[in-house]
């Protein structure tokens, strides 16, 4: 250990007590796994409490040139997890910070510090009697409201952009200043937290996918829980039908602004990984899902090639009515179109249930993913999403409180930004099928509405992250993608800790490199910048 490092470690255990710093042996055993295969060596752990602690210790590392990761809970599954871009860092967990520091009832405005996670929000609505949504996602209930926010996340509740319904927010710059709104600075802290873009330039979307500071809290807006939740699920009986598919998509999200939160479309692979056992004793010789087992498989689970969920919020009447325009809508295009509450959902599969025949069976594990979906869609956090990561390693997935980069789980994000154009969207189709099966990774594929002009698709890259080999065929599937996608304009939104040198090289090459935003170059070096 060098005598910086050796200096700075000593002032943060002056400042937060000794076992609130954790050498880097330590540090490696808690926060050194990741779904990815990435590996990254790590200095140390603080664990701050508090905000004026945080800028206390970043002030030592300012004032000692030790680069420091900030997480929140470290729950990035399939971007790295806790672990930062570069080797050598400090991590900043910030997950023992989990005060709900503010909340009005009447408007719907809370704000949160980086330790509150889905869960926490629900609870406090749930025993306040609060009629609000939480801004799910399906990374589950333990992870971070605010980390999702500033990684420009979303979900299918009315608020599908979640950076889009923060209006505030504080961080702890590089050299250990405080940066707050002009509004809270003008001491007008109300006003900041009910208008997005205060007064002046607009500098707190800088925070997001940066390092230029650690935010240490953040206010939201909350959808208000409607009257009805409802979704609409239909299907598409052959390939040919996405196209169009597509186009009646763009139809109803202009034709019902503020009714549909958002539409998902998926393929069969993806809901067959929601609904099915992985049928690792049929595979082929690449170890792939022969195309006869899927096609198979599909009959058995009633899930068609594509499988398109709408989720509609309203009063009773209004979403009466939108059904009869989405019902209008996918006239010839989708089939099966059904909308389900949470309620009918929950009885069709306990119905099921009772029924004989692994038939009934396969059927009630539909409904029951369906339900449980709509849990999600009614803005209450579950892990429903979560056992796609235990997909293909069942025997990792425990009874409960799933951590898929502590259970060894192997997973990569792929989330290009693909134009809502039915000839966009089946070209990009075809490129991830191709290059997924050439790296023997199965295609998964999800479509979701981030308004009525663009999808972000999330492709999870599923594998034994036990085995090396695959490891590193996953690493070279996902550059593949990455390069292909660019080619044909397909972009992610965001982007893994071991992608970070593909974007910056990309501008390299375009002879614009990104300029450094941390000015010290101490906080999370790498994210999104060259330093």
């Amino acid at each position: 250990m060098n005598n910086t490092l050796q200096n700075a470690l000593q002032a943060w255990s002056a400042l937060l007590g000794p076992e609130r710093v954790l050498d880097g042996a330590t540090a490696q055993d808690r926060y050194g796994f990741d779904t990815t295969g990435a590996q990254r060596q790590l200095a140390a752990a603080l664990l701050p409490t508090t905000r004026d602690e945080v800028i206390r210790a970043v002030r030592i590392a300012h004032q000692h040139q030790v680069a420091v990761h900030p997480i929140s809970t470290g729950n990035n599954w399939g971007y790295g997890s806790s672990l930062p871009v570069r080797d050598g860092c400090v991590l900043l967990d910030l997950s023992g910070m989990k005060a709900i520091r503010n909340f009005d009832a009447e408007l719907g405005v809370v704000t949160v510090e980086p330790g509150v996670t889905q869960g926490d929000l629900a609870r406090f609505l749930d025993e306040g009697g609060h009629p609000f949504l939480v801004p799910v996602t399906g990374a589950g209930p333990r992870c971070s409201l605010l980390g999702n926010a500033l990684e420009r996340g979303y979900g299918i509740t009315p608020h599908t952009d979640h950076f889009g319904a923060v209006t505030d927010l504080k961080a702890v710059l590089a050299d250990g200043s405080l940066y707050e709104t002009a509004l809270v600075r003008a001491g007008a802290p109300e006003a900041a937290r009910l208008f997005k873009y205060g007064v002046g330039p607009y500098v707190n979307g800088l925070f997001t996918q940066s390092n230029l500071g650690v935010v240490t809290e953040i206010s939201f807006l909350l959808a208000r829980r409607p009257d009805s939740v409802q979704v609409c699920l239909f299907g598409l009986e052959h390939e040919e039908l996405l196209a169009p598919a597509v186009e009646r998509v763009r139809h109803i999200l202009a034709r019902l602004p503020g009714i549909v939160g958002g539409i998902n479309l998926m393929n069969r692979h993806r809901m067959l990984s929601m609904a099915a056992p992985y049928p690792r004793d049929q595979l082929d010789a690449r170890g792939l899902i022969p195309p006869e087992v899927v096609e198979a498989l599909g009959r058995s689970y009633q899930i068609r090639p594509w499988t398109g969920l709408v989720t509609l919020y309203g009063t009773q009447a209004v979403v009466s009515a939108a059904r009869a325009e989405i019902k209008a809508a996918l006239r010839g295009v989708g089939s099966r179109v059904m909308f389900f509450s949470r309620g009918k959902a929950e009885g069709l599969a306990g119905l099921l249930g009772k029924l004989p025949g692994s038939k009934a069976a396969q059927l009630a594990s539909t409904a029951r993913t369906l339900a449980r979906s709509l849990e999600l869609v009614e803005g209450r956090p579950n892990e429903t999403a979560l056992p796609l990561a235990y997909w293909r390693n069942p025997a990792a997935q425990p009874a409960d409180g799933r951590n898929p980069a502590r259970d060894r789980c192997g997973l990569i994000w792929y989330a290009p930004l693909v134009p809502m154009r039915g000839t966009d969207v089946t070209r990009y189709v075809s490129t991830v099928r191709e290059i997924t099966q050439a790296h023997a990774m199965e295609p998964l594929i999800t479509l979701t509405t981030v308004n009525d002009k663009v999808f972000d698709s999330t492709v999870p890259l599923l594998f034994d992250a036990g085995n090396p080999a695959a490891s590193a065929d996953a690493a070279r599937c996902k550059r593949a993608l990455l390069d292909a996608g660019h080619a044909l304009g397909f972009v992610p939104y965001r982007y893994g800790i071991n992608d970070m040198d593909w974007w910056l090289g990309l501008h390299e090459q375009l002879g614009q490199p990104i300029p450094p935003v941390s000015p010290s170059g101490i906080l999370a070096p790498g994210r999104y910048c060259q330093i």
